[in-house]
């Protein structure tokens, strides 16, 4: 049996736990509340480059000592950033909890940000930059969202820029930090064999001197029509997404329009993927997706083809845009779109790492854990009605904008 357990630290600290006792491990993540959309044109890209620099090196600790420390037990120590967030993470044994807390703790708390360091690191995340760059299928998405929240800072990429990228060094660094990795915005959260009492012992004695600090406040979303735009590489095949802003997790549509992106194109059942890929044969790469925010989400479809297929492609997209609203979901796929969802929400709580990225999320979204029960009643109570009501607009071709990487020598056009 598994139960969830909230505690708040006098110093503003949110302490989450799941104890799960049949399994032997744990999975265990500090949340900052902070990613790119708290940066500003000069210091875009601070927030990832800040999670490479906390692995190299403590006042205690070298960087290979960091991670040897883990793996030598059996661990694994990563870390992540988002537009929202920055998590840094480990796995490992549940009689290795304090080590890991401990680990991750240091690198949190005492990361020594020499300057030495950090020009050695700007090499690495320019490398990182152009690795993007390089990848099609990942700079299209980037791209797509620059343009559609182009004047929110929702619009800045991850990784930043090379200018910028160049330009930080320690005193930026500490500025950040000072600011944004404030207790207010801090989430220690952890799944596996755990006790909860454990944890909160962990938590007062490593951050108990820490000053707690009022939680920064979220920024409306204020978007502005965006164009379609059309960016030429080295590539061989086109790669196009179509998107729009939709509603984000703070609204109660996100879970409608998360049925119909599975109804449109998510699976090889889906309607995108049965009419451009099995019917056509013109596209390897098909799929709709949400990519979900706090105060909006991301709404579209990728694909991918050969240049020659490009226009064929597209027209079938907005065919199949257009058709959902003419030919209505049926009840047949309405009920397949929420068996899948459910089934990949259920078959994911087999993984303590997936766990504890929900939990944090949840809490962090919502300000409370939402149960496994709550989420497939949400999807149940959902009608049939209610979706084909929502389609019409979700569905509109006119309030999408194509983004399209195509090869440079390209002489057809792109934008119809």
């Amino acid at each position: 049996m598994t139960g969830y357990n909230v505690s708040k630290l006098a110093n503003g600290i949110h302490v989450l736990s799941e104890n799960i006792p049949h399994i032997k491990s744990f999975s265990l993540g500090f949340w900052i509340n902070t990613g790119s959309k708290n940066e500003n044109p000069r210091t875009n890209g601070i927030s990832h480059f800040i999670e490479h620099m906390m692995f190299k090196g403590t006042y205690k600790r070298s960087a290979s000592k960091l991670s040897n420390e883990i793996e030598a037990l059996g661990g694994y120590l990563n870390a992540f950033t988002s537009k929202e967030h920055t998590c840094f993470y480990g796995r490992g044994l549940s009689q290795n909890i304090n080590k890991t807390f401990e680990v991750i703790a240091d690198m949190l708390l005492n990361s020594r940000f020499r300057e030495t360091d950090i020009s050695k690191e700007v090499g690495v995340v320019i490398d990182e930059l152009h690795d993007i760059e390089d990848s099609p299928e990942e700079l299209v998405f980037e791209k797509l969202e620059t343009n559609i929240y182009k004047g929110n800072t929702l619009e800045y990429p991850i990784i930043g820029t090379e200018k910028n990228i160049l330009c930080f060094d320690r005193s930026m660094i500490l500025e950040y930090i000072e600011k944004y990795y404030r207790n207010s915005n801090l989430f220690i959260v952890v799944s596996g064999n755990v006790k909860h009492y454990e944890i909160l012992k962990l938590a007062d004695t490593y951050f108990n001197a820490r000053p707690a600090k009022r939680r920064l406040a979220e920024k409306k979303i204020k978007l502005q029509p965006s164009k379609d735009i059309i960016i030429n590489k080295e590539v061989q095949q086109v790669h196009a997404v179509i998107g729009k802003p939709v509603a984000g997790y703070s609204s109660d549509l996100r879970a409608k329009i998360n049925l119909l992106s599975h109804i449109l194109g998510e699976g090889s059942s889906s309607r995108l993927f049965q009419t451009l890929r099995e019917k056509n044969g013109i596209t390897y790469q098909i799929n709709s997706f949400l990519n979900s925010f706090y105060n909006s989400s991301t709404f579209g479809v990728y694909f991918s083809t050969n240049p020659k297929n490009y226009k064929r492609a597209i027209s079938l997209v907005y065919n199949e845009l257009q058709k959902i609203n003419k030919k209505p979901i049926t009840k047949k796929e309405f009920e397949r779109a929420k068996a899948y969802i459910k089934g990949n929400i259920i078959m994911g709580l087999e993984n303590t790492t997936n766990r504890m990225l929900r939990m944090a999320q949840s809490f962090i979204y919502f300000n409370r854990i939402k149960t496994i029960e709550e989420t497939i009643d949400e999807l149940d109570s959902v009608k049939l009605d209610e979706l084909l009501e929502l389609s019409y607009t979700l569905f509109d071709p006119d309030t999408f904008v194509k983004t399209i990487i195509s090869p440079e020598d390209m002489a057809i056009s792109l934008i119809q």
